[in-house]
């Protein structure tokens, strides 16, 4: 249904009499035949792409775009094309833009969604979100959709069996926007134009500044020593010239956020910014023009350049924390050197690394960065992992150690085996979590916003009434009091207070190794109470460990044991297995055989041997006595496995999980900090209790199921405690996710992770008791920050309510407030650990 008719805003024509065109503003030729009938009325249009997009829009039933954009839109490149985006169906080029959704709509129904980031050129308005977002919905197979007018950036999430990706572009097009996938080049590209477009809006404020102030002083020194008329009009015009710049370009995103919160209904910090801009400008070229009054352009140019400096080291200080979307996947390289078996031996090929696949082997010279997730099967290296773990040492790598993507190799060359590529891989994990978190919205930020929005609105009323009382008592002073109070009351301050400080915690707990997915975790962490571990994985290492090796025959050895044992077990994909990786290689076995559930056998140095359960190794005897007890497992904990030959048993060998080093000084941290610990394992052998002594926690329980250990928190939760979950199993995600906060093992499955609220990145779990001292130390930082900006705004507005504050020094004072918050808040992100 077409809109009623309504007059466009001033800029656009009203006629097809006009000479410009009605969707981009740019010349129509004369004779052009361009035309769409819009609200009723022929408009004109330039060309066939502009006709053939507005035509869409009113097509599509969106005449009200034209009504409520702000400015005209973006001449399209041509005329969309129906099959122009059909590259895009391919899933070899989605997999840079569109994943599953992890939480899918109509679940109930067995649907599968899936989710495209795409980046849409043209977007100039709010009323530009609103199209796209109307036109994309309207589409069969279109469940959501999200767009984000600061960075361009729109989720579109759809039923990939109704709606096919290169459709969702075409619909883009066919309304005058350029659709592109959200990969790493292109985000970084959009970042990369934002500072450039701060810094120059920062330059043009900062030389308007300088030169206006020149003028200004030599006005101000006139006014007391006496200047000749002609001079101080020749001064203010150039004033005049000087400071238009800085407030039509250098201001202007001031005046659009203001423009789009009014219409909106909204009161954002830019409302009093925009007004006091504005009116001071106003008032000042009327001054200049009619030769009457006192001109404040460099109090303008001033109060500008100072603000746009606060928002710039804001908006550094949120690029570095939030590692902006694609920015990781942006440290892989675009090629890697591949190992190949020919027939005159190994031969290295440069290949793409979307090519390489699990199995694949790689080789890494001194500083390459490596890009896939693998294990090291030859060489040995320092490498750096500094952007997973924040730990700048670099790790030692020998054969069987483990290697992840976005790394970078040191002193020597390594050949590794692939092991997971692209999406699988602990970057892009950790990518995703990231971008995850960006969305979320911290409830101390919303209350922060609240507390702005009407505290903008008290300004607005105390500068009014500012205004009345002047006016009767000075009328000359009356609107620069006014003014005065708008801009020294600004309340940039207070907005910026929270976000700063959490943007700032944000990043350095990621150095300390907690990657923070979810917003609300640093204002929780200093509320919890109590903290409950799972044993597998989290308080214990998570894979097994060649512990006990108890010898059954005078003159064994622990390496001959160990080899022999590595021989057998070396293609074995059993997870015992993995116990005797670091002595692989140094022996070899043939006819190896595997008996399920029971044991190896193999043929080492002429020699026929068996590992595992004793009923299967004594099979292998060859008709030797051996004394029962020697068939006994130790008494000790663990997992015993029992090695013989033909002339008897060798030794047994004691696996078991190790207790991660970092446990019981973790734990005693917590207990410093006021915090319970407690162990809550699904396992029902002695190792619980044990794991529990030796780290120093007193609750424990074992043997609990999923849905116990769901209850079990439930139950702690209504006593009032609050509580924080570390897990790292499919097992634990359902507590994970009742959790007042969760934490994950970066080793923990996908679904547990994707349930958490934080990532533990390095398995150290001194990143915890780190964590709730960060976290207590970020509150404190925000309250800082509220206390001062609310102090400044009570001392500062009677001051200016009674004409003591020019706006020149009301502009600085503002600007040095949000400087000094942002200062404050980001020395949370060179806070040291004293534990």
């Amino acid at each position: 249904m077409t809109a009623s008719p309504a007059p466009p805003p001033a800029h656009i024509p009203a006629s097809a009499d006009a000479a410009d065109c009605f969707h981009c503003g740019l010349p129509v030729a004369e004779g052009s035949a361009f035309s769409v009938a819009i609200d009723g009325v022929r408009r004109p249009m330039c060309c066939p792409g502009c006709e053939a997009v507005a035509g869409a829009i009113v097509a599509g039933g969106f005449d009200n775009f034209y009504r409520f954009r702000e400015q005209s839109s973006q001449r399209p490149e041509s005329v969309p094309e129906a099959d122009r985006w059909s590259a895009y169906d391919l899933v070899e080029v989605q997999d840079e833009f569109v994943r599953d959704f992890d939480q899918p709509a109509r679940a109930g129904e067995g649907v599968t969604l899936r989710v495209a980031s795409l980046l849409v050129g043209g977007i100039t308005c709010a009323a530009c979100v609103w199209l796209i977002e109307k036109q994309l919905q309207r589409m069969p197979g279109v469940e959501r959709v999200s767009v984000n007018a600061s960075n361009h950036r729109a989720q579109i999430v759809f039923d990939p069996d109704q709606v096919a990706v290169s459709l969702l572009f075409a619909a883009l097009a066919a309304i005058g926007y350029r659709p592109a996938p959200a990969t790493a080049a292109n985000s970084e590209r959009l970042i990369q134009q934002e500072r450039r477009a701060s810094m120059r809006r920062l330059g043009v404020a900062g030389l308007g500044t300088m030169q206006v102030m020149m003028f200004a002083i030599a006005l101000y020194f006139g006014a007391s020593k006496g200047i000749e008329t002609a001079f101080e009009q020749f001064f203010r015009w150039v004033s005049l010239v000087v400071a238009t710049p800085v407030v039509c370009y250098a201001a202007q995103p001031f005046f659009a956020v203001a423009w789009r919160a009014l219409r909106s209904g909204q009161l954002v910090m830019d409302v009093p910014v925009s007004l006091a801009i504005g009116l001071a400008y106003g008032a000042s070229v009327y001054a200049t023009v009619f030769d009457t009054g006192e001109v404040y352009f460099e109090s303008i140019s001033m109060f500008t350049f100072f603000l746009l400096l606060g928002r710039a080291v804001e908006m550094r200080a949120r690029h570095r924390a939030g590692l902006a979307s694609g920015g990781l996947a942006q440290l892989l390289p675009l090629a890697a050197q591949r190992l190949r078996e020919a027939g005159d031996g190994t031969v290295e090929e440069s290949v793409p690394v979307t090519a390489l696949k699990v199995g694949d082997r790689i080789l890494l010279r001194p500083g390459d960065t490596i890009a896939v997730d693998g294990v090291v099967i030859d060489g040995a290296s320092g490498v750096d992992e500094s952007i997973l773990t924040g730990e700048s040492a670099l790790q030692q790598k020998v054969v069987g150690s483990a290697v992840f993507a976005g790394s970078v190799n040191g002193d020597s060359s390594l050949t590794v085996a692939v092991a997971a590529a692209g999406k699988s891989t602990r970057l892009s994990a950790i990518e995703k979590l990231v971008e995850r978190a960006q969305l979320d919205k911290p409830a101390q930020v919303a209350l922060a916003d609240r507390l702005a929005g009407r505290f903008i609105a008290a300004v607005l009323c105390i500068a009014a009434a500012a205004f009345v009382f002047w006016w009767q008592q000075a009328p000359d002073r009356a609107f620069w009091i006014a003014l005065s109070v708008l801009v020294v009351t600004c309340p940039c301050a207070l907005s910026l207070a929270t976000p700063a400080a959490l943007a700032a915690a944000t990043l350095r707990l990621q150095q300390l190794g907690l990657l923070v997915a979810r917003g609300h975790v640093l204002e929780t962490l200093p509320t919890l109470s109590r903290v409950i571990f799972d044993k597998t994985g989290t308080l214990t290492e998570g894979e097994p460990r060649l512990q006990t090796i108890v010898h059954l025959r005078a003159g064994g050895s622990d390496i001959e044991v160990r080899e022999i044992a590595a021989a057998l077990e070396a293609h074995s994909n059993h997870p015992l297995a993995r116990a005797f990786r670091p002595w692989g290689g140094n022996r070899s076995a043939q006819e190896l055989r595997s008996v399920t559930g029971r044991g190896v056998s193999g043929i080492c140095g002429g020699e026929c041997f068996r590992l595992g359960r004793a009923d299967f190794v004594q099979e292998g005897f060859a008709g030797t006595a051996c004394q029962l007890a020697q068939l006994q497992a130790p008494a000790e904990p663990g997992q015993w496995l029992l090695l013989g030959d033909s002339n008897g048993p060798l030794a047994w060998l004691g696996l078991g999980d190790s207790m991660r080093e970092s446990a019981p000084v973790s734990i005693a941290q917590l207990r410093e900090q006021g915090l319970e610990a407690e162990l809550l394992s699904g396992d029902q052998s002695a190792e619980v209790p044990r794991l529990a002594r030796l780290s120093g926690i007193d609750h424990f329980r074992g043997g609990a199921s999923p849905e116990q250990k769901l209850a079990h928190l439930q139950s702690l939760q209504a006593r009032g405690e609050r509580l924080l979950m570390v897990g790292d199993g499919i097992n634990d995600v359902p507590v994970l996710s009742g959790a007042d906060v969760s934490i994950a093992m970066m080793s923990a499955a996908d679904l547990a992770q994707s349930r958490a609220d934080a990532i533990l990145l390095q398995g150290d779990l001194r990143a915890l008791p780190r964590a709730f001292a960060l976290a207590r130390k970020c509150r404190t930082i925000i309250r800082q920050n509220l206390a001062w900006a609310v102090l400044y705004n009570l001392l500062a507005l009677p001051l200016a309510f009674l004409g003591l504050v020019p706006p020149w020094a009301a502009a600085i004072g503002m600007s040095l407030s949000s400087l000094i918050v942002v200062a404050n808040a980001l020395r949370l992100s060179r806070w040291q650990p004293a534990i």
